[in-house]
């Protein structure tokens, strides 16, 4: 597999803490705030058990996939690539194909922190 030598985009760190901030506290929200890019990014559509099909209107895609025993691929139909999501618990962890990095995180009530690997930072977000 090539690598992408691009970082993990701001945007795709919001949609992942976004698809996990719902899928393990139930929330249905239609927003995420990012607090490091000091904005809402607005969503619709679902993420349950089964599968993942949301939509990112500030940027004009979806990104879908099925789930089976809390573990997902996701196709991120926007920049053209896959997306692992695991869930355990309140954490999450997986890989977006598009950077070729890791990601891990944690839910806690409406807050949800994301680590990424590639950078060796954290992000903030509150759904």
């Amino acid at each position: 597999m090539i690598r992408n030598t691009s970082n993990m985009k701001p945007y795709l760190r919001a949609e992942v803490a976004f698809i996990a901030g719902t899928l393990v506290s139930g929330r249905k929200s239609s927003s995420i705030y990012d607090y490091s890019e000091g904005k809402f990014v607005m969503f619709s559509g679902n993420a349950n058990k089964d599968n993942v099909s949301v939509y990112n209107h500030d940027r004009g895609y979806f990104i879908t996939g099925n789930g089976s025993h809390s573990q997902y691929s996701l196709y991120h139909y926007g920049d053209g690539h896959f997306l692992n999501l695991k869930i355990k618990g309140d954490k999450f962890d997986g890989y977006d194909y598009g950077s070729g990095s890791f990601f891990n995180g944690t839910v806690k009530g409406s807050s949800v922190t994301l680590y990424d690997f590639e950078v060796g930072s954290f992000f903030h977000y509150s759904i």
